[in-house]
């Protein structure tokens, strides 16, 4: 532990009240006049709110260790626990070290060596490269959902434990999650669809959980010409015996480097549109050593993710494997897009959860206007405003990973409801994480403005959220135009969260009945947005209830769940935040009586457990 900082009344008491000497600063008028000055910088600095570095993330973060065995089995759960906290621990220590240095520090390529030849090497930060060896080498977090074994357990790792994992991982470092993930979703579809000769080369090496000997993957779709519209893909491949040759560009390659690139691209002869792509694999390096016949022209100046190398990529007849079928090559790499999708509302949680862990380091050490920030009203509804999306977004990633472990063992059911949360899941807490960086800069004021601090660094990487893997309006289309209106799991949903709710045992009949109600009455607007096509304006809005509502129900469960088993009731008075400010329509300028929320409030800024009483008290 670090020595204690002087404060105010230490200063007060080393003043010269208690000099021995009362002329001392006639005789030496310059040293005592530096002294002071020092000293009331000292004493100053210790006005300015501290930030969480040095915190366990996983011991701080109550409403994690409430929710995880409610979808964690007991056995994973106790395997996986001294995991999660090593990873806190590193997430708010050494591993935000090395992020903050890492992001003054981006990537820089090298075109050419200096004889002159062709080598297009990218340099990183060796801050980059640590964080690497921690996240590839000492977790294995791109193949614990491919090999067992990974971290001592002897099965591959359920869907909750990695993406606890990333979500510890990403409070501190978003950028290199990125080439985590897409190695992971890229090992994914390689062993989904590639044939034997191809799951050796690629797959085997891509979850070797030896960094020295392990391959990194990603995955290659925009063009100038086709970002969202995928059909208008202008990449061709033309074939070369067993190989394939590859001509064109790609306009945005995160992880421009990796070893393994899937991509989409047009076999000469081909139909237009998506009927006509297939899914190649790109190695780097040929079978003789020799880089493969593409160039990274440059590397992009981006706005955040600046640890990570994204680049422009020409293609001058580059050595590539079918995946696959050619006509399926669409159908192939959504599988992928959907699994980057889930890791970016994991990602959102993280970083919103950082973000509000910002905010109040900042309103509990603070003092303005002779009093802390946090006992100021404006600030606890900011504050409310802050929690409200982030423990939504906490609920429903952990949802989904156990719904997506339902599915992988066979579960119809849950493989038709994994199809609407997941889009659900990337809509919503994108377009939230925004607005709760934005808010956390603001709690701290000016120094949150400085690149000093986490915040602008939380703000600008929040922003990428809604670009990668489909747009606020893709995801929305996505969930309304296709998860309801053709796959009808909106139905699936909706059964899950009665469910639910009939299992809120202690919770008022009439507040489950109201959540249900919210349920019914948002799985109604999706389908009637969904049933005609003029209303299609109105998926963004749809898709938003359904989040909305869903969460309010989960939070429902989880508040009656933690308290039946003796733990913390509060997720349902946040189940009434959700209900009364995000599924209801105010008056702007009526003044209500909202005296419920300065209980709710003094509640959910407590550290203290909130018995299942007092929360039934606020609903």
């Amino acid at each position: 532990m670090s020595a204690a900082r002087p404060t105010a009344a230490m200063a007060q008491q080393s003043g010269p009240g208690a000099a021995p000497d009362a002329d001392a600063a006639e005789r030496v008028p310059h040293v005592q006049k530096a002294g002071e000055v020092a000293a009331a910088s000292l004493v100053a600095s210790n006005l300015v709110a501290p930030d969480c570095r040095g915190q366990n993330f996983y011991r701080v973060d109550h409403g994690l260790r409430t929710l995880l065995p409610l979808y964690l089995d007991a056995a994973p759960l106790a395997h996986f626990a001294p995991h999660f906290d090593r990873m806190g621990e590193l997430a708010g220590g050494r591993l935000d070290e090395l992020a903050d240095a890492a992001d003054k520090h981006p990537p820089v390529l090298h075109p050419r060596d200096r004889f002159g030849r062709d080598e297009d090497r990218i340099e990183y930060h060796p801050a980059y490269r640590e964080m690497e060896r921690i996240a590839f080498g000492d977790f294995g977090l791109h193949a614990m959902s491919h090999r067992p074994g990974i971290l001592g357990w002897p099965e591959t790792a359920p869907p909750a434990v990695k993406y606890t994992l990333q979500y510890l991982f990403v409070q501190a470092e978003f950028g290199l999650m990125c080439p985590i993930s897409v190695t992971d979703t890229s090992a994914y579809l390689l062993g989904r669809y590639g044939d034997a000769a191809l799951r050796r080369r690629f797959f085997e090496p891509m979850t070797d959980p030896d960094t020295d000997r392990m391959l990194t993957g990603t995955q290659f779709m925009t063009e100038k010409t086709g970002g969202s519209d995928v059909g208008n893909i202008e990449l061709t491949a033309r074939p070369d015996g067993d190989r394939w040759r590859l001509w064109g560009e790609k306009w945005f390659c995160s992880h421009a480097d990796a070893d393994v690139a899937l991509l989409l691209a047009r076999p000469e002869g081909a139909p237009g549109g998506t009927r006509g792509l297939a899914l190649f694999a790109m190695p780097r390096t040929l079978d003789d050593g020799r880089r493969n016949a593409y160039r990274i022209v440059r590397l992009k100046d981006k706005l955040g993710t600046r640890s990570m190398a994204s680049g422009e990529i020409v293609f001058d007849g580059a050595e590539a494997f079918l995946v696959g079928e050619a006509g399926n090559g669409l159908k192939q790499m959504l599988d992928q897009v959907n699994l980057s999708r889930l890791s970016h509302g994991v990602r959102a949680a993280a970083m919103m959860r950082r973000c509000l862990n910002e905010a109040l380091a900042v309103a509990r050490n603070r003092t303005a206007f002779g009093r802390r920030l946090i006992d100021m009203p404006m600030v606890r509804r900011q504050l409310a405003k802050l929690m409200t999306p982030t423990e939504q977004a906490l609920s429903m990633y952990l949802f989904t990973a156990a719904t997506m472990d339902a599915a992988q063992t066979g579960d119809p059911g849950a493989a038709k409801l994994l199809r609407i949360l997941t889009p659900l899941l990337k809509f919503r807490t994108a377009r939230d994480n925004i607005l709760v960086a934005t808010g956390a800069m603001e709690m701290r004021g000016g120094t949150g403005y400085i690149e000093e601090w986490v915040n602008p660094r939380l703000v600008r990487d929040a922003h990428i959220g809604v670009l990668w893997e489909g747009t606020s309006n893709i995801n929305a289309l996505d969930v309304i135009g296709r998860a309801v209106a053709k796959d009808h799991a909106d139905l699936n949903l909706q059964t899950a969260l009665h469910r639910k709710l009939d299992e809120a045992d202690g919770v008022p009949g009439e507040f489950r009945a109201r959540i249900a109600g919210f349920v019914d009455r948002a799985v109604d607007y999706a389908e009637e947005v969904a049933a005609r096509p003029r209303h299609e304006k109105l998926a963004r809005l749809a898709a938003t209830a359904l989040y909305n509502a869903t969460t309010a129900a989960l939070l429902t469960w989880e508040g009656a769940r933690s308290a039946a088993a003796g733990g913390d009731a509060r997720r349902l008075i946040l189940a009434k935040m959700v209900a009364e400010h995000r599924l209801v329509a105010r008056d702007p300028m009526t003044i209500r009586d909202d005296s419920w929320q300065e209980t709710a409030k003094d509640l959910l800024l407590s550290d203290e457990s909130v018995p299942l009483m007092a929360a039934v008290q606020v609903l």
